[in-house]
């Protein structure tokens, strides 16, 4: 099996519309927005992006609208090097559009246009590009279309990362227990990994059980538990945070690097920790992403050796 590809990640490329604002108004009133940029963003795109900013060899399967042709943001992934060759394009919808509210305390709230990605629940998986990778990360997107890459991945014996994330809500139990059950690396927020523990009636004990050799838990500015044979916490590298939009994805991405690189789990936290540091100090997901260079000095500067990767 020919493996030119490091790391396929599935799911949304999206137009993000990042808001920073005070405070959410209560229903039925309003608020003022302080500063509002239109950027780039996606789940799957801000892994796929990253990761190739890290050296990794990224392919990116999303739907996107007519739009996304000849937009700055596709020039922007070809320039980048990532493959976009399996792309769907629904040309009479418009790409997938992120409203992301933040306020003065760090606490989000999005609201998300699906548009194009409506198109995923029809599509047929993109077997080719599956076959090309070494790793599939299955970020926010379509259960049913993730479910599906997912077990064909599986079946070629595919490494593979499941995350979830604000889609969460839409999966089923049961397209949910075989998206876990696929996987080899589980991510989620603390809010997340709990609402899967509670939908699926289990600990992450049994979370593992179920799949994952390994669950990651993070927790923002507390940094993040990674639960595998052991129980490792990785504290956050503290920097002055501008906008957390993105972390949480740039975060899979510098995991994953360190991962595919046979690091052990705590220098793949650690390294993950150190890639989502630069994330925050800018407005958006794709605004402040370091090189390898640049991530390994701010690793090595914080925990004082090197990272093998």
């Amino acid at each position: 099996m020919n493996e030119d590809r490091d790391l396929l990640a599935v799911g949304h490329t999206a137009f993000d519309y990042i808001i920073q604002l005070d405070k959410f108004p209560e229903p039925n009133s309003s608020t003022a927005i302080r500063r509002m940029r239109n950027l780039h963003g996606g789940a799957a795109a801000n892994v796929a992006l990253v990761g190739s900013k890290l050296g990794l060899r990224t392919s990116l399967v999303s739907a996107v609208g007519g739009d996304f042709e000849g937009s700055e943001y596709r020039r922007l992934l070809e320039a980048s090097g990532i493959d976009i060759s399996s792309m769907i394009v629904v040309k009479a919808e418009t790409t997938p559009t992120a409203f992301v509210m933040t306020d003065a305390d760090h606490n989000q709230i999005s609201y998300f246009y699906w548009g194009a990605a409506a198109q995923f629940r029809e599509s047929e998986i993109p077997r080719r590009v599956i076959e090309s990778a070494r790793a599939v990360h299955l970020a926010t997107g379509d259960p049913s279309f993730n479910c599906r890459c997912g077990e064909f991945a599986r079946s070629l014996g595919k490494i593979i990362s499941f995350d979830p994330g604000q889609d969460l809500h839409m999966y089923s139990r049961s397209q949910l227990e075989r998206a876990v059950g696929v996987c080899d690396i589980l991510f989620g927020n603390h809010h997340e990994i709990d609402r899967i523990c509670s939908r699926l009636e289990v600990d992450v004990d049994g979370l593992i059980e179920m799949g994952p050799d390994v669950v990651v838990k993070t927790y923002g500015r507390d940094g993040s538990v990674i639960y595998a044979d052991d129980v490792i916490k990785i504290d956050a590298i503290p920097r002055e945070a501008a906008d957390p939009t993105g972390a949480g994805d740039s975060y899979r991405a510098g995991f994953m690097r360190a991962y595919l690189a046979g690091a052990d789990l705590m220098d793949c936290g650690r390294f993950a920790s150190a890639v989502a540091s630069f994330i925050v100090e800018e407005e958006g997901t794709q605004t402040n992403i370091p090189d390898l260079e640049s991530a390994v000095r701010r690793f090595k500067r914080h925990w004082g050796y090197e990272p093998p990767i």
